[in-house]
């Protein structure tokens, strides 16, 4: 997608309060994306990302953000912890996971895309497999009765039976088709037959097959036939199982893999979280004996290196990172130096102020506010916010998290759980009332836990 930073920037605004200066960073690193895209293909491959270090407390937008870049560009994306791996040689995650799990998301991505596709002729092919399960050749269904007769009544042995099994004729059919179209048998039971995707959990020494990045149906898939099993599912079920298993039978796999690990290569995004809790130099004992080996094995993956995965090898040369961390502890200078070079920007995200909690309400497209008008509205109870109980409600926010544990805008969500925690419960009684949300129902709500000092044994 052809964005400029500031085009990027403005999308991001739409869901993400303050923090411009992170913005700008991210939009630079997707921007760049698109002028190495244009260069010479020899100049092109020498042209590295710019891995980005944001440093600030918890829920001050570092993982939205990311999660915000990738979807602008519908780039595959994962987030990830840096705590769930472990250094070789210890129990735990290997380190290539992440690439694997990143190569299977978009894959996801790309099978949905190409079942968008051919949706209209996979439904078609679907309606004709729905219409066999209706008026099956064999004019029976499990009870002993026809669908036929089952739809338009008639006991078992009259002519109705025999009209089914001398054949589906092109008249019942048609009436059939015309009453799936207008959804009019969107409840009645049929029997489909769908891949049995339970297989035995493996444990081999202490990790599953998942860690030793194989997995032992995909080994024998091409040489073991896949288990079926049928389910009794309603019609409307039937159809959505069926329209994507033939939009399955549809797209090429190949194509699906090729462009899939593609995307990765050129466009994947990680998300490193919690980088700062395997900073630190290794001491020899104790809990801290495998963080700098865990940023050992991590480089390799940053650097650029290739990954087996089932879909074949995989490049990690031009994938984005983007590591986070609060870094209250350890500093971004613990991590070892060789990591630290492969991280060249590195961003501070502020804490929120009061104001920042007042638009963090009101201004995304995704807010709290609008969250919570938007349950209430289906119970039919309307909800108004006035700006004294916005400001009240961003003014304890910033309170709270002053005195205790400065956990951003997650604040917010306990806050506005306690102010409207009666609301809520109360709701479906009272629907087609309307509640004026003032500063003064905001205090009556929390009551005496304003009045204490220590805020946070109050609100989470």
């Amino acid at each position: 997608m052809n964005l400029t930073p500031r085009q990027i920037v403005a999308e991001l605004d739409r869901y993400i309060v303050g923090q411009e200066e992170a913005k700008k960073c991210v939009a630079i690193a997707l921007r760049n994306r698109y002028r190495r895209q244009k260069l010479d293909k020899d100049l092109r491959d020498e042209v590295l990302p710019k891995n980005i270090i944001m440093i600030g407390p918890t829920g001050v937008g570092k993982t939205e953000i990311a999660r915000r870049l990738a979807r602008l560009v519908g780039a595959p994306f994962l987030k990830v912890e840096a705590t769930r791996f472990t250094e070789v040689g210890y129990v735990g995650r290997d380190v290539e996971s992440m690439i694997r799990e990143l190569v299977e998301n978009a894959v996801r991505m790309v099978k949905i895309e190409k079942r968008a596709e051919v949706e209209t002729q996979a439904s078609k092919l679907a309606e004709k497999r729905l219409l066999d399960l209706l008026v099956p050749r064999s004019g029976k269904d499990r009870g002993g009765r026809s669908p036929w007769e089952v739809i338009f009544g008639g006991a078992s042995g009259t002519a109705a039976d025999t009209a089914v099994d001398e054949g589906n004729t092109a008249e019942q059919r048609a009436i059939l088709r015309e009453k799936l179209r207008r959804q009019e048998l969107e409840d009645m039971m049929v029997e489909v037959e769908v891949e049995d995707t339970a297989s035995p959990g493996f444990v081999v020494g202490g990790l599953g097959l998942e860690e030793l990045g194989m997995n032992l149906q995909d080994m024998l898939g091409s040489f073991l036939p896949k288990r079926k099993r049928k389910r009794l599912v309603t019609v409307a079920e039937a159809r959505r199982i069926l329209i994507q298993q033939e939009a399955d039978k549809l797209i090429d796999m190949d194509e699906v893999t090729a462009i899939a690990v593609q995307r990765v290569e050129q466009d994947g995004i990680i998300f490193l979280d919690e980088i700062d809790k395997i900073a630190g130099r290794e001491k020899g004992t104790g809990p801290d004996v495998s963080r700098e080996g865990v940023q050992r094995d991590i480089l390799p993956i940053v650097e650029g290196t290739t990954v087996q995965t089932k879909y074949g090898p995989v490049k990690t040369d031009h994938i984005l990172f983007i590591a986070a961390g609060a870094f209250h502890v350890a500093k971004p200078s613990d991590l070892i130096p060789e990591l630290q070079g492969r991280f060249p920007i590195r961003v501070e995200l502020k804490s929120l102020t009061k104001e920042d909690f007042r638009r963090i309400l009101t201004e995304p497209r995704n807010s709290l506010l609008r969250q919570y008008k938007a349950l209430l509205a289906v119970d039919g109870v309307e909800v108004q916010f006035t700006d004294d109980a916005i400001a009240e409600i961003a003014d304890i926010a910033y309170t709270v998290n002053n005195q205790g544990e400065d956990i951003g805008a997650r604040r917010l969500h306990t806050i506005l759980e306690k102010v409207l925690q009666e609301l809520l419960f109360q709701a479906p009684d009272v629907a087609g009332g309307k509640v004026m949300v003032d500063a003064a129902y905001v205090r009556q709500q929390l009551g005496d836990i304003l009045q204490q000092k220590d805020l946070q044994s109050y609100i989470l």
